[in-house]
Parts: structure tokens; C-alpha cells; sequence
């Protein structure tokens, strides 16, 4: 629970529709982006969405998170998730630990899997310890 306490108490700065960047973009908390970027984008640490009206030309977005449901074209790096919505297009490599590409979308590149190491050590826990520990950090829903 702490740690969803913290995610809600991070800031969001949202690029209106009429908003248009060029150049380098850095930030720590969430981002979301409705009107058009040109650039690259730093966030290691930030959480990014691209809006459905949205159209960003990178040389390269490197965030934690990154949900798309606009245009971009460019190479997209994220730590932990890459999600692209229906009726989005995406031209570029995606390299990410997770992925998810819903149906009706316009996708040219290719993906990368980062492979994440469980948080646990294998060998100085119980394998009762270590399962609960790989349930807790799946998707699957049981």
C-alpha cells in the first residue's frame, strides 16, 4: 500500500493540445503529452503517456513507463512497461521489460525484452518464500 501512496503523490505535468516542444525534454514524476513533441525525452524514473491526439518525433524516449495511444516516431527504451493502445502508430524499436500491443494498431520496429532479475536471491530463501515472492511480482491474476 505504501508504495501506490507514493505513485499517487507524484506530480503530473500534462502538454496541452496546443503545446509544441522542441529539444530535451527531463523529468522524475508523469508526464502526458496531448499536442506535439520533437526532441528526445530523459525520464529513467518517470511514468509517460502519449495522448491519442498527440504526435511526437523522437530521436529516443528513455522513461520507466510509457503508454501510447498517439503517433510517435523514433526509438523508445522503458525500464519497466511499454503499453500501445488501439488506433495508435509507432514507428521505431521499443526495448522494455514488458509489452502490450493492443489490436488495431500501426506498428514498424522491433522489440527488445529487457530481462529482469527477481528482487529475491534464488538460493537464500525458502522455495515456499521464493514462489510467493515470483506471485507477487507476476501478472497472472489466479
Amino acid at each position: 500500500m505504501a508504495e501506490k501512496a507514493e505513485v499517487e503523490k507524484r506530480n503530473i505535468t500534462i502538454f496541452g493540445e496546443e503545446t509544441e516542444f522542441d529539444g530535451v525534454l527531463e523529468f522524475k514524476d508523469r508526464l502526458m503529452i496531448t499536442g506535439k513533441f520533437n526532441g528526445k525525452i530523459i525520464a529513467p524514473s518517470g511514468d509517460l503517456a502519449i495522448d491519442k491526439n498527440a504526435v511526437c518525433t523522437v530521436d529516443s524516449i528513455d522513461a520507466n513507463s510509457i503508454v501510447i495511444s498517439g503517433n510517435i516516431k523514433g526509438n523508445i527504451n522503458a525500464n519497466e512497461r511499454v503499453e500501445i493502445c488501439s488506433g495508435s502508430v509507432v514507428d521505431g524499436n521499443i526495448t522494455t521489460a514488458r509489452i502490450r500491443i493492443a489490436n488495431n494498431v500501426d506498428f514498424n520496429g522491433e522489440v527488445t525484452m529487457l530481462e529482469n532479475e527477481p528482487e529475491v536471491d534464488l538460493f537464500s530463501v525458502a522455495s515456499s518464500e521464493y514462489k510467493q515472492a515470483m506471485i507477487i511480482h507476476s501478472d497472472v491474476v489466479k
